[in-house]
């Protein structure tokens, strides 16, 4: 006789991350192409870096490299009832509150990387997300990436620049920004006035650019003095990555 199914409480859940993004692009409706996928370190751990307009984004790199990523996110996201669902079954990194700092999510990122799996960080934060922007349009880019990718205690790993170029979308108001300092009261961008832009992507191209092979010269020179000079580099290498190719003419 074959054993009793197992009670529904302890099965796995139905979807992988990979496949529960698909599925909401899916029920989006949204068109998407990929250009330079070859680039791609298909199987090796790699630190995924990108601009950052919608909340579609996760979605989108993940399902463009057709493997789990987990994205690092606002960490009022982990705190926002039915939001903080949707993360968990994507498999995202929460930050650390700002007062903590971020070893708790460093910790959780070498992790991942330790293990042969994705990170995927948007280096410009929150900023390009509660303020209108065009789709050409690319912040000031902080390092904390670099800093991951140099301190990961993996031997092949590669920093990965991808831009998401809009082709087409709309954009709404979704909820007062005030709202969100209910969830975080420490976070500036939460204390102006004013509505959260929602960008809901129609037709969009994701752009694979160059990588950047981390080696153990590189990490020689992080971990001495001076390392403020190749951390800027590859911050500024990766930024100018991306706005070359958002200016890219399809």
């Amino acid at each position: 006789m074959a054993p009793a199914s197992p009670p529904l409480l302890d099965a796995p859940l139905a979807l992988s991350p990979l496949a529960l993004a698909t599925g909401l692009l899916r029920l989006s409706g949204v068109t998407m192409t990929v250009t330079g996928y070859r680039r791609l370190p298909t199987t090796q751990p790699m630190v995924l870096v990108s601009n950052h307009r919608s909340i579609m984004d996760a979605l989108l790199l993940m399902q463009a490299v057709n493997r789990p990523v987990r994205f690092a996110c606002h960490h009022y996201m982990g705190q926002v009832p039915g939001l903080r669902e949707v993360v968990q079954a994507l498999g995202c990194l929460p930050l650390d509150p700002p007062e903590r700092g971020q070893r708790a999510f460093f910790r959780r990122a070498c992790h991942t990387l330790s293990q042969g799996g994705a990170v995927g960080i948007f280096p410009e934060g929150a900023a390009p997300m509660v303020q209108p922007t065009s789709p050409q349009h690319l912040g000031s880019f902080h390092r904390g990436f670099a800093h991951l990718a140099l301190r990961a205690p993996v031997d092949q790993l590669a920093i990965v620049p991808v831009a998401i170029a809009s082709r087409q979308e709309w954009n709404n108001a979704a909820i007062p920004l005030r709202w969100l300092s209910w969830f975080d009261a420490t976070e500036p961008l939460f204390q102006q006035s004013g509505w959260h832009p929602a960008v809901v992507y129609r037709s969009v191209e994701v752009r694979i650019g160059r990588p950047i092979r981390m080696d153990a010269a590189l990490r020689s020179h992080y971990r001495r003095k001076g390392n403020d000079a190749l951390l800027s580099d590859l911050t500024h290498g990766c930024h100018e990555e991306i706005a070359t190719l958002l200016r890219t003419t399809p």
